[in-house]
């Protein structure tokens, strides 16, 4: 399956060294949007525990390690791998949270013999050994949970932002429409000498670059003069004259 990829442009000062911001769409911009909405976990888990500042990775690590039969429900998984609580699902870049797992319940093998007459309570849990509530056996015959089809609107793009617009992203992720006089004021903002020392710079950003991009943000304020400034890969660049 071939990895997905959304197109920016950059425009750098080439004398300082720095990216004064990207033109993107409403993919890149979902996609930074939603690392707001990435649980703690997460973030931890995609980018390794030494990669935390301060001590968030040691209590990931604790969990970890901490016995079964300490958490209550038998289920670490809910605090290692969380759910985001904003649906991602039609994000384009929404590859650094989880595919959903199905949803697995479990009932009573002996009482689901007699399931169908009216006579018996069905009963099901999604924690596997539960007691039956018919018979106090554990329940550990699987049931798969089907989600029922979603209907589509036409009108809904899905995501965060509106898709008809062209964004300006800055070095430090701050998220504008983007406007000539915004341009001009951001060339001004940062004392570029002139128009010779600008260069627009085409990239792509996939899995890679969006890891760098949520480790970036998590240490510093040039995040995409981090991430992409010396990428020497799949990219073109042209002189502003």
């Amino acid at each position: 399956m071939a990895e997905s990829k959304v197109h920016l442009k950059l425009l750098i000062d080439t004398k300082s060294n720095r990216v004064l911001f990207a033109e993107a769409g409403k993919d890149f911009v979902d996609f930074i949007f939603h690392i707001l909405a990435m649980p703690l976990a997460t973030a931890i888990r995609l980018l390794g525990k030494q990669e935390m500042v301060g001590c968030l990775g040691k209590l990931y690590e604790s969990v970890e390690n901490l016995n079964d039969e300490y958490i209550l429900g038998n289920n670490k998984e809910i605090f290692l791998r969380p759910k985001a609580p904003i649906p991602i699902s039609s994000v384009p870049l929404s590859f650094l949270t989880d595919t959903p797992d199905q949803k697995i319940y479990y009932s009573c093998s002996e009482c689901n013999r007699s399931y169908g007459s009216n006579t018996m309570q069905y009963s099901f849990s999604d924690v596997p050994d539960t007691p039956c509530s018919t018979c106090s056996r554990p329940m550990t015959r699987n049931l798969t949970y089907v989600d029922p089809p979603q209907k589509k609107d036409v009108s809904n793009e899905g995501g965060f932002v509106k898709g008809v617009v062209t964004y300006m992203v800055m070095d430090d992720l701050v998220v504008k429409p983007m406007s000539t006089i915004s341009i001009i004021a951001l060339i001004n903002k940062f004392n570029v000498e002139g128009l010779a020392a600008l260069q627009e710079k085409e990239v792509d950003f996939g899995m890679n670059k969006a890891l760098n991009l949520l480790k970036a943000s998590l240490h510093t304020s040039n995040v995409l003069t981090t991430v992409f400034l010396n990428d020497k890969h799949h990219s073109t660049s042209v002189n502003i004259s």
